[in-house]
């Protein structure tokens, strides 16, 4: 049975930012919304010889930042997956990014524990304006990529994401590099974009005056493995996106299974000033 790669969970919770002027046409501009939340994953349904019998787990992410200094992030997922046969597996992975207010840098330092084995991947990513972009690694081992564009890094991705939305458009297509696996992937992804509400949720988390009467969009992101030919997604990804970034009713789909992840605390946190 194989694990997740939880690598790609760290970009639905991303708070929102502030818009370029041709993204949000008529709309105010977005206020990002800094802010700590845990979501309890469970197993929610799972098929096949490789699928869990049980799985439950723990993301906790912490989002601080703003347009001017950069935004920062930092991600923890634990998984314990129980196979049909032999004992308890579990994942655990931890990420700390920085990505730069106009999106043209990324730094990240991923960790991922499998068992008693693990990887790390350190580097530094940044666009050309030739839509070209470029991968300085340290870990795992030292090494510069210069990989073809154009790509979105997982912060501009929701921004992207959100003026979709707001523009009241239902797909996005983009390619994605969020530095995962050995630093060197891209993934090319397909977001859905449903209906927006302002409904009360189940959440109790989510029952604060700051999110009251706030928009929220249904979001899906199917994200493919550009070097594999087979049309399946990798992963899919599905959560409810407020208008001020704030995620909530995860679905993390591997194939073999799918977790939900109901958040269970959430904290805002104070919004940095920005002169620019």
């Amino acid at each position: 049975m194989a694990l997740p790669r939880p690598s790609a969970c760290a970009a639905l919770v991303l708070a929102a930012f502030s818009l370029g002027p041709s993204a949000a046409r008529a709309e105010p501009a977005l206020v990002l919304a800094p802010h700590r939340a845990v979501y309890e994953l469970n197993l929610l349904s799972a098929s096949g010889s490789r699928a869990p019998t049980q799985a439950h787990g723990r993301i906790a992410f912490d989002f601080t930042g703003s347009a001017c200094e950069g935004y920062v992030q930092n991600f923890r997922q634990i998984t314990e997956l129980q196979p049909e046969e032999g004992s308890v597996r579990v994942s655990d992975m931890r990420s700390a990014t920085f990505e730069a207010g106009d999106g043209h840098d990324y730094r990240f330092q991923i960790t991922t524990k499998v068992d008693d084995g693990g990887e790390d991947v350190d580097g530094d990513a940044r666009k050309a304006q030739n839509q070209k972009f470029s991968v300085d690694l340290t870990r795992p081992k030292r090494t510069r990529l210069d990989l073809p564009g154009p790509v979105l890094f997982p912060t501009e991705h929701i921004r992207h994401i959100l003026a979709s939305a707001r523009a009241q458009e239902t797909i996005l297509e983009a390619r994605v590099y969020d530095g995962s696996g050995d630093g060197s992937k891209v993934f090319a992804t397909m977001s859905v974009i449903g209906k927006p509400t302002t409904t009360t949720t189940d959440e109790k988390a989510t029952r604060i005056d700051a999110l009251k009467n706030m928009r929220r969009w249904p979001v899906t992101i199917s994200y493919f493995e550009t070097d594999k030919r087979d049309g399946e997604p990798a992963y899919i990804l599905s959560f409810d996106l407020y208008e001020n970034g704030i995620s909530r009713a995860l679905k993390l789909d591997y194939g073999d299974f799918v977790l939900s992840g109901e958040m269970t605390e959430l904290t805002l946190l104070p919004v940095p000033k920005c002169d620019k």
